[in-house]
C-alpha cells in the first residue's frame, strides 16, 4: 500500500530537498530548538531568522536568559507579536534552571509542563534535539495530514484534531526521526502551502487524496467565521518641554503585557478627569491619525490625543511604571505595536 510508504517517501524528499542549513539546526541543543519552536509559533521561518539570530547572541543559553531583565527579553522579541510567548520563554528558563539544574527535561511529560509547551511543542523539541519518536502536530502538519487522508473539518474542533494526531502517529517512521520531523514541515511550508500546493512536486502526490479529488485547498476545513468584534480607546500623548512623551508599563499579563505603553482611556472624559487629578485642569488636546491594531479575537482602534504640559509632573517618577520617552533614543524594554506604529506613522507629532 501507497501508506506504508509515507515516511519513506517524505525521507527521501527531505534528503534532496529538505532544508539543513536553518539556525537552530546547527548544535541542535533542546535550548535552541525550544526557542526556535517557539518563535515560529505563527510566525514564518524568514521572518524568525534574524530575530533568532539576534536572541541566541543575547542569550546563548538558559542560564543567561533566566537571569535577564524581562524587559530586556521583551526587547529582543519587540516586532514579533503574540508577547506572551517571550514572557512564557522568560518562565520556562527559570524553571529549567530552579527545578532541573539548568538541563531540560527529556521525557515528553515534563516537557509538556513547562510554560508555553504543549504536546507537538514538546514532540518537536525532544525529536529535533534528541531524535525521540514523537510525533508533532504544527500547522504545518495538520495541512500535510489533511489533504492526505482527505480530512474535512476544521482542525480546531476535537473530532478533526484527533483524526489528525492519529495518522500522526501513524506515519512516524521506526528511525530518523528528526530528519521526518523537520520534513514535515518543510513540505508543509514549501509544498503543501495554503493557497497554490506545489503538487505536481509532491512526494506523496499518488497516495493524497485530497489531489486525487482534485481540491486539495479545501483541507483542511476553514476555521468558522464571525464577526470580529471592534473597541475603541483613547491614547495620552503627554509630551513634556523637552518633547519627550510618557509611556506606561503595562500589567504583565493580557494585550501587551510587559510593554511600554501609551496610557489608555475609554473615552475623553476619563482622560481629561485623570488629567485633573494630577493639576491639569485645562487640557488642549491635538487629534492624530487613528491607529488600528487587530488582535486575534477583536480589532482596537486607539484615538490618539496629544497633550503638552508645561513642566514635568513630579507625580511621574521614572522607574515605577512610568517613563518620559524621547523617540529614537535607548529604551530598556519593549514598545508596543501602538507605540510603534505612531511613531513610525507620525514621526511630526514628536
Amino acid at each position: 500500500m501507497v501508506e506504508d510508504n509515507f515516511a519513506d517517501q517524505v525521507l527521501k524528499w527531505h534528503d534532496q530537498h529538505g532544508r539543513k542549513d536553518l539556525p537552530w539546526q546547527h548544535e541542535p541543543s533542546s535550548y535552541r530548538v525550544w526557542v526556535s519552536e517557539i518563535m515560529l509559533q505563527q510566525t514564518q521561518v524568514a521572518t524568525v531568522i534574524p530575530y533568532y539570530q539576534r536572541f541566541m547572541q543575547r542569550f546563548p543559553d538558559v542560564l543567561t536568559l533566566a537571569n535577564a531583565p524581562l524587559d530586556e527579553v521583551l526587547q529582543h522579541w519587540e516586532g514579533l507579536g503574540y508577547y506572551s510567548r517571550a514572557r512564557n520563554l522568560h518562565k520556562t528558563a527559570q524553571t529549567v534552571c530552579d527545578q532541573y539544574a539548568g538541563t531540560f527535561p527529556t521525557d515528553i511529560e515534563r516537557m509538556q509542563t513547562l510554560p508555553g509547551i504543549g504536546r507537538s511543542t514538546a514532540a518537536a523539541i525532544l525529536s529535533l534535539s534528541h531524535g525521540q519518536a514523537h510525533a508533532i502536530l504544527d500547522g504545518n502538519v495538520k495541512r500535510v495530514l489533511a489533504r492526505f487522508h482527505a480530512v474535512a473539518g476544521w482542525a480546531g474542533t476535537a473530532h478533526t484534531l484527533q483524526q489528525l494526531w492519529q495518522y500522526a502517529e501513524q506515519h512516524l517512521p521506526s528511525n530518523r526521526n528528526a530528519a521526518y520531523t523537520q520534513a514535515m514541515m518543510d513540505m508543509g511550508a514549501t509544498l503543501c502551502t495554503r493557497s497554490k500546493p506545489a503538487c505536481l512536486l509532491c512526494p506523496l502526490q499518488q497516495g493524497c487524496a485530497a489531489f486525487r479529488q482534485g481540491n486539495p485547498q479545501d483541507y483542511p476545513g476553514k476555521r468558522p467565521s464571525k464577526d470580529l468584534p471592534e473597541k475603541t480607546a483613547i491614547a495620552l500623548l503627554l509630551r513634556n518641554t523637552a518633547g519627550e512623551i510618557l509611556l506606561q508599563k503595562r500589567p504583565p499579563t493580557g494585550i501587551w503585557g510587559g510593554l511600554w505603553s501609551f496610557p489608555e482611556f475609554a473615552d475623553e472624559n476619563g482622560m481629561a478627569n485623570w488629567l485633573l487629578e494630577r493639576g491639569q485642569a485645562q487640557v488642549i488636546a491635538t487629534r492624530l491619525p487613528v491607529l488600528t491594531h487587530t488582535f486575534s479575537h477583536y480589532r482596537l482602534y486607539l484615538q490618539p490625543l496629544l497633550v503638552d504640559f508645561d513642566t514635568s509632573p513630579a507625580w511621574i517618577m521614572e522607574g515605577d511604571g512610568w517613563l518620559w520617552y524621547k523617540a529614537d533614543t535607548v529604551l530598556t524594554g519593549g514598545l508596543s505595536a501602538a507605540i510603534r506604529q505612531f511613531f513610525q506613522r507620525t514621526p511630526q507629532a514628536i
